[in-house]
């Protein structure tokens, strides 16, 4: 085994990663630093610190990570209207990078040789957090436990723990538990019955958003305020990023909005059910195609909408911080230039529509597209000749096909 120094671990404090922790202190008799980041998951962090410290760790970082994950992850992805498969806001995929960027700032900053994660070798994460760290720091080395150690059931994860006298939640003895992933922009929810996608979820699966059937039968109107295309106010109140989100998750929360049910395709090749909730993420997204539909010009809208798929799936496999990311993020930031105004939406029982949107960057021409006398000369005639040209290769495809 190649002798490691020091490890900088990404840490929950769930069990997991506690014992985790404890197999890295034994298995490499070196100094593990913890890292955990406060992505805004809504958990109490410092019984994290206490955790840690109980296990021997001497260098305990937590760090409020929420400003920036939204202003320079959630943000940025926002603008190109990013879904993955059309349906994934890539509440998990966005988060990763920002974690493995902290992680491996942190490894430089103590001298670590290594980091270590905790997700599995059936999951998206362990490519994500890996290649993140490939592209940040090839020098280092990369320590994924459950591609390593011989634990290979729950049970044994629990008599790991018992043997260790590593702490085991009263919840976590019994049936595997669901397993959540939880930041500032969603919640993810997979494992036990979500498992069988014939199944129907269980209402206490959600925990951002009430069932739509059961939220408040009035619609609520809001607006939110856009600047080169991020959000910056809501009801003509400025905020900022995290803030924000934070903000449109309660309302959006309130309105059943954001619920996914989802059966996704894994970059490592297996189908996965997933329940996401992103209602703040949702309004935004519902807003910023909003406020573009005013304010892009067609062929920049459409070339867009083309390179969409594949920005988002770059995202969603883990490729934040690869060259063709980078083009194309500068491609879309380019495009936002205009992007500024308002939109206001109608948020009612799971929907977020869209009833206005106004710019100063407006290339809406009421005085083209009116039925009524127009102020600007356009001679219907002219659409004759466009027509005809267009329909050239039509005719010469019919005539040769005997039509």
């Amino acid at each position: 085994m190649t002798k490691i120094e020091k490890i900088v671990l990404s840490y929950s404090g769930g069990l997991d990663t506690s014992i985790i922790l404890k197999w890295l202190q034994e298995t490499y008799g070196c100094e593990v630093v913890t890292f955990t980041a406060d992505l805004g998951q809504g958990e109490e962090l410092e019984p994290v610190r206490a955790k840690a410290a109980m296990s021997g760790v001497k260098d305990i970082r937590i760090v409020d990570l929420r400003e920036e994950f939204v202003s320079d992850f959630v943000f940025p992805m926002l603008r190109a209207n990013a879904l993955y498969e059309g349906q994934y806001l890539l509440g998990s995929s966005i988060a990763r990078p920002l974690i493995a960027k902290h992680l491996v700032g942190i490894a430089r900053e103590v001298g670590a040789d290594a980091v270590a994660h905790g997700a599995t070798g059936k999951g998206n994460d362990q490519v994500r957090f890996e290649l993140a760290v490939n592209a940040l720091d090839p020098s280092l080395k990369v320590i994924a436990p459950w591609r390593q150690w011989n634990i290979r059931s729950r049970m044994q994860l629990l008599e790991y723990a018992e043997k260790h006298h590593i702490p085991v939640p009263s919840d976590k003895r019994g049936e595997a538990p669901f397993s959540i992933d939880a930041n500032l922009l969603h919640t993810s929810t997979e494992g036990k019955i979500l498992e069988n996608p014939a199944e129907v979820a269980p209402d206490h699966v959600y925990q951002r958003t009430v069932d739509p059937v059961d939220a408040p039968d009035t619609p609520e109107i809001i607006t939110i305020g856009f600047e080169r295309g991020d959000p910056v106010s809501v009801n003509g109140k400025s905020m900022t990023p995290a803030a924000l989100l934070t903000e449109l998750n309660g309302l959006g929360g309130r309105h059943g909005i954001g619920r996914l049910d989802l059966v996704e395709n894994r970059f490592i090749g297996m189908k996965s059910r997933g329940i996401y909730e992103t209602p703040g993420g949702t309004i935004l997204l519902a807003a910023h195609r909003g406020i573009e539909s005013i304010t892009l010009d067609r062929a920049a809208a459409h070339l867009k909408d083309e390179i969409m798929p594949r920005y988002a799936e770059l995202i969603y496999n883990g490729f934040w911080f690869a060259p063709e990311r980078e083009m194309l993020q500068a491609l879309i930031d380019h495009s936002q230039a205009f992007v500024s105004g308002e939109v206001t939406l109608r948020l009612y029982k799971g929907s977020a529509s869209v009833i206005s949107r106004a710019s100063p960057c407006s290339l809406y021409s009421a005085n083209l597209v009116t039925f009524e006398e127009s102020a600007i000369a356009f001679d219907h005639h002219d659409a004759e000749g466009f027509i005809r040209l267009n329909g050239l290769r039509l005719r010469s495809w019919a005539a040769r096909n005997g039509r």
